[in-house]
């Protein structure tokens, strides 16, 4: 069972923010084969959630992402990215569980905000899922084929 945490970038332990840079690391850029720089100097403008699991003697980071205020990544919108299930925890609900409290989050922060993402396209039925709708055509970020997607506000 996880435990989850939000936490400022200036709350992050150094063996927090490690975590999380290795795991960032080890799916976006050496599984995923895509160079890119992901230390893109967003995150000490976001909201980090964290989630460790007990594994034996340690724990481990299962899941991340990161929220950001409106008009920081999108104009006129949040945002929700590196999202990120590590490889050890797959194929348990993770993943959805991590994007709605990240979707729940952003709502009570910003509530008359639209979500927006950058979602790679392979996973638009998965966002869908949560509510998001595929704006745009298909581009290429770091050899990875993405869609633009956005969560509008209830009214």
């Amino acid at each position: 069972m996880p435990n989850w945490q939000w936490k400022a970038f200036s709350e992050l332990t150094l063996d927090e923010l490690y975590d999380v840079l290795a795991l960032r690391q080890e799916v976006f850029i050496v599984e995923q084969k895509s160079l890119y720089l992901d230390v893109d100097g967003l995150d000490r403008s976001a909201l980090h959630l964290l989630a460790f699991e007990d594994a034996g003697p340690q724990s481990f980071l299962s899941a991340y992402l990161r929220i950001l205020p409106p008009d920081v990544k999108f104009p006129g919108a949040s945002s929700l990215g590196r999202v990120v299930t590590s490889p050890r925890a797959r194929g348990r609900g993770l993943g959805r569980e991590l994007t709605a409290r990240g979707i729940t989050r952003l709502e009570a922060l910003y509530p008359d905000a639209d979500i927006r993402i950058s979602a790679q396209d392979y996973l638009r039925a998965f966002y869908t899922s949560l509510g998001f709708v595929a704006e745009g055509d298909i581009y290429d970020e770091d050899g990875i084929p993405h869609i633009e997607m956005v969560r509008r506000p209830r009214r």
